[in-house]
C-alpha cells in the first residue's frame, strides 16, 4: 500500500510520532531504528503508530526552532539500510512484525531519496531482543525507553497480554478474607439482592454479582482451588486481610493550619480497610472542610468554602481510577486555603490530557468494577462525569477553576477555597 508521505508536515507533527535519522549504516543505528519501530507498534500512547524517516537530520535553526536537514541517501544505500532493518526486525522483533516502506523525494536534492518506515499500531505487545535479553520497547515523548514497572502493565493491560488489575486473581486470598456483613451492607445499597439467591451463591466462579463484574472467585492456577479478585478483596475484604496483602493502600489525610506544610500538623489520619469504608470516611472528613462563611451585605449571603459534590466526586475519582500496582495511597491534603487530592498513578493511556484538563475527555476505566459498583452505591457519577461534575459545581459556587497536576507516576487534583473564605483567613489576627 502506497502512503501520501508529506515530509513537511511530519517536521512539524509531535516528536512522539515521528523519528529522524541521518542514516541508517551502522549497526547500532540499526538497532535504534528496529526498536523504535517496535516501540511505534507497541503505541502505547494511542496515537496510531509513528514514522522513522531515514536520510534526515534534527536540528535547530539559529532562533532555537526545530528544523530538519535532507541529506538523504542514495540508490545503493537506501536499498542496503531497507534491506538491513527488515532483517533486523524479523530476527529481532517478536511477534514478527514488518514495517511498511516508503520512498520519498528529497526536497532538497533530487540525486538522494529519503527512505521512511511506517509502523502500524498493532494488537501485540512486541519485544526487542538484543543478545540473551529481550525487552518491550514504548514511545514516551520523542524517546525510545524500554518499558518497566507501571508503564509495562499498562502496555500488557492495553494489549490484553494480562489481566487489568482489579479482575486479576489474588492465588494467597480466599472467601475467609470477605467481610460478610461489609458484602451483604453493601450489595443492600446497590440493590442486587435477590430475594430467591442467597449470598452465598454469589461465592464462587460462576456466579455475578452484577453486569460488568466478574465472579468474586476465579480459580487459582495449578488447582481447581479458589481465590478472590483483587476487586472482591478491596471492595468487600475484611480490614486485616486487606493491611496483609496490600499495606499500603490507605488513604492518608492530612489537616494543615497555613498554606503549605511547613506548619505542624492539625490532624492526620490514616484511613484503612475496603476502599468504600475508605470512601466514606475521608467523604465525611471532607464535609466538615465544606462549612459556610456568612456576609449579609451580598447578595449570596450563605457561602460554601468548598462545594461537597466537587470535594466527593474529586476524592472518588482518586480512589477508584488509582494504579494499585504503585505502593503509595490516596492522600488529601487540607491547607488553609486549598484541598489537594492526589491519585498514585498517572493518567489513563487512553485519556486525552487537553481534553481531561478541561473537562471533555471521553471515558476510560482503568479499574472497571471499581468505577461501576462505586457507581451503583452512588459514590460517582456515570461515566466520564466526574472531571465535569468538579469543574461546574467549583464554577457555580464561584470559586475559583480547579487545578489538574499529571505527573509521571501521580495526578492531584487542587481545589482552591472560595475567595470569601481566602478574605476571612487574611483578616484574622496570626
Amino acid at each position: 500500500m502506497a502512503y501520501n508521505i508529506d515530509l513537511k508536515e511530519l517536521s512539524i507533527r509531535e516528536s512522539e510520532k515521528v523519528e529522524w535519522k541521518e542514516n541508517g549504516d551502522d549497526k547500532n543505528i540499526v538497532k535504534s531504528i528496529v526498536k523504535t519501530i517496535s516501540a511505534f507498534a507497541n503505541d502505547i500512547a494511542n496515537i496510531g503508530g509513528g514514522y522513522v524517516v531515514c536520510g534526515a537530520k534534527e536540528t535547530k535553526d539559529e532562533f532555537g526552532f526545530q528544523k530538519v536537514i535532507y541529506k538523504g541517501l542514495d540508490s545503493s544505500k537506501l536499498k542496503e539500510v531497507e534491506g538491513t532493518v527488515l532483517a533486523h526486525c524479523r530476527d529481532h522483533v517478536s511477534p514478527l512484525l514488518s514495517p511498511l516502506v516508503q520512498v520519498v523525494e528529497n526536497p532538497e536534492n533530487s540525486t538522494t531519496k529519503i527512505l521512511v518506515f511506517i509502523a502500524m499500531s498493532s494488537q501485540k505487545a512486541h519485544t526487542y531482543r538484543d543478545g540473551e535479553t529481550s525487552n518491550y520497547y514504548v514511545r514516551i515523548g520523542k524517546e525510545t525507553r524500554v518499558a518497566k514497572n507501571g508503564i509495562l502493565t499498562r502496555l500488557l493491560v492495553s494489549k490484553q497480554e494480562i489481566v487489568p488489575f482489579d479482575k486479576r486473581a489474588n492465588p494467597s486470598t480466599g472467601e475467609a478474607d470477605i467481610d460478610m456483613l461489609l458484602f451483604r451492607d453493601c450489595m443492600n445499597e446497590m440493590k442486587l439482592i435477590q430475594p430467591s439467591k442467597p449470598l452465598e451463591n454469589y461465592f464462587s466462579d460462576k456466579e455475578q454479582i452484577a453486569e460488568f463484574v466478574p465472579p468474586l472467585l476465579v480459580k487459582k492456577t495449578l488447582d481447581d482451588e479458589l481465590c478472590l479478585r483483587n476487586f472482591a478483596l478491596f471492595m468487600f475484604g475484611k480490614r486485616a486481610s486487606i493491611s496483609l496483602h496490600f499495606p499500603d493502600i490507605y488513604t492518608s489525610f492530612s489537616i494543615y493550619n497555613g498554606v503549605d506544610r511547613s506548619v505542624p500538623t492539625a490532624e492526620r489520619y490514616q484511613l484503612t480497610g475496603s476502599i468504600i469504608e475508605q470512601a466514606k470516611k475521608a467523604i465525611e472528613l471532607l464535609n466538615i472542610q465544606a462549612y459556610t462563611a456568612f456576609d449579609k451585605t451580598s447578595d449570596k449571603p450563605n457561602q460554601v468554602k468548598y462545594p461537597v459534590r466537587a470535594l466527593q466526586e474529586a476524592l472518588i475519582n482518586a480512589i477508584v481510577h488509582r494504579d494499585y500496582e504503585i505502593s503509595e495511597p490516596v492522600r488529601i491534603t487540607v491547607f488553609s486555603d486549598r484541598i489537594e487530592i492526589t491519585s498514585p498513578g498517572s493518567l489513563h493511556w487512553g485519556v486525552d490530557k487537553e481534553k481531561f484538563l478541561v473537562g471533555k475527555a471521553g471515558p476510560k476505566w482503568r479499574n472497571q468494577s471499581f468505577a461501576y459498583l462505586f457507581n451503583k452505591l452512588q459514590l460517582a457519577q456515570s461515566e466520564g462525569q466526574g472531571i465535569p461534575t468538579i469543574i461546574r459545581t467549583m464554577k457555580e459556587e464561584g470559586c475559583p477553576t480547579p487545578v489538574f497536576e499529571i505527573g509521571a507516576d501521580s495526578v492531584t487534583c487542587i481545589l482552591p477555597a472560595h475567595p470569601r473564605h481566602r478574605r476571612i483567613r487574611e483578616t484574622q489576627p496570626h
